[in-house]
């Protein structure tokens, strides 16, 4: 691991750099290549360490103060070793939820009930515009659509969320 520490107002002393450089060993066992940035400074009677760590294309970044700059140090590094462990199990979840096996797992409840209605929704359905109904669903994050009757045209019509998570669609039933 690549380490640059800095001392704003503050000397740094050989004890300083091989502590920081032996706390830091505990966030390089979690990368090949990394690069970390320090900067230990003192404002007032406050001892404040800033801790950037640049691996695998992520940034980390902590910044903490405390009377002593050794339990600053510490701090940040368990901030970070934190953010870094979060990072790495989201990307483990969602390599797992998209997995093969998930997907056989999948298959095989589907494959207990097929061709029927196994869950009934009710849902109110109003008179408005679709540009109102957008609205309204973007007032409801968890629902995915909106059905409403049109005022122009007086026939059910459904407003949905489209995958890019942006846009909406409108279903319109045929003349």
């Amino acid at each position: 691991m690549k380490i640059k520490i800095i001392g704003k107002e503050l000397k740094i002393t050989e004890a300083i750099n091989d502590y920081v450089e032996r706390k830091l060993d505990r966030v390089d066992k979690y990368f090949e290549d990394a690069e970390a940035e320090v900067t230990l400074r003192t404002e007032r009677e406050e001892q404040i360490a800033e801790i950037y760590v640049i691996a695998n294309g992520e940034k980390y970044r902590a910044v903490t103060e405390d009377k002593d700059m050794y339990a600053s140090i510490d701090k940040d590094i368990d901030i970070i070793e934190g953010q870094i462990r979060k990072a790495k199990t989201k990307k483990e979840k969602m390599l797992r939820e998209g997995s093969i096996r998930t997907m056989e797992v999948n298959q095989e409840k589907h494959a207990e009930v097929e061709n029927e209605i196994i869950k009934t929704s009710y849902y109110e359905i109003k008179p408005m515009l679709p540009e109102d109904a957008v609205l309204k669903l973007q007032e409801k994050p968890t629902h995915n659509f909106l059905a409403f009757i049109n005022v122009e045209t007086n026939k059910v019509n459904v407003v949905h969320k489209l995958k890019d998570g942006k846009n909406y669609g409108l279903v319109e039933p045929e003349e």
